[in-house]
């Protein structure tokens, strides 16, 4: 599995050849809208930031797309959507978080999140066994770099990937988030490559990723 940053809350997970975009950026954007083929997308939320799927759409073939909770399976790739809200751009706006199992591991994306009191206790219990966890760390109607390590541990992933902070990697939130979880010295890297093999013996670790754009 090869996980890459585009920009904001955009990622490109790519697995033998099947591609799911998480997020991607909309033209309406203020950021940097990125475009790739993808086979299944998963947005989080109805905002420009969030819901470029005409973005990561290739030709005449329409790819799988979840935008809200609920069971789903293509491909070999198991998605569970959980109902949660956000205040994201100072309007409260429902928050989808992904929990997605393929290749045996487990990818929890918790969206624009902007508080752990909206992740139910029955979403927490579901949310079990994380291999790779994406969290938002801003302020700006997420949850904050405190708040985010906080429920990162609780949460219990090998890894976690840190997103949806401005600035890049020289961002505040980001040093902050880094602080928090005893990671400053980290080195960004322009990809994730991680089999299930990858994740033993691995406990919070935090991996800072590059955008593409």
């Amino acid at each position: 599995m090869v996980i890459t940053h585009q920009e904001a809350q955009s990622f490109r997970v790519q697995f033998g050849n099947t591609i799911i975009a998480y997020n991607p950026v909309s033209k309406d954007s203020k950021f940097k809208s990125g475009s790739f083929g993808a086979d299944i997308v998963l947005v989080s939320s109805n905002h420009p930031d969030f819901n470029g799927v005409e973005q990561v759409s290739r030709g005449d073939k329409a790819p799988f797309v979840v935008t809200g909770p609920g069971e789903y399976e293509v491909g070999g790739v198991f998605i569970r959507g959980f109902l949660s809200k956000t205040s994201y751009g100072g309007k409260e706006l429902i928050n989808t978080i992904y929990l997605v199992s393929l290749e045996n591991m487990n990818l929890c994306f918790l969206g624009a999140l902007s508080s752990p009191q909206w992740l139910s206790d029955e979403t927490k219990e579901a949310l079990d066994g994380i291999d790779i966890l994406f969290v938002p760390i801003s302020t700006e109607g997420t949850l904050s770099p405190a708040e985010a390590y906080k429920l990162s541990v609780k949460l219990e992933p090998k890894i976690i990937i840190p997103m949806g902070y401005d600035g890049g990697v020289g961002s505040g939130h980001l040093k902050t988030f880094l602080k928090e979880g005893g990671g400053e010295n980290s080195v960004p890297i322009d990809k994730l490559t991680v089999k299930k093999k990858d994740l033993e013996g691995r406990e919070g670790d935090i991996v800072v990723l590059l955008g593409a754009n």
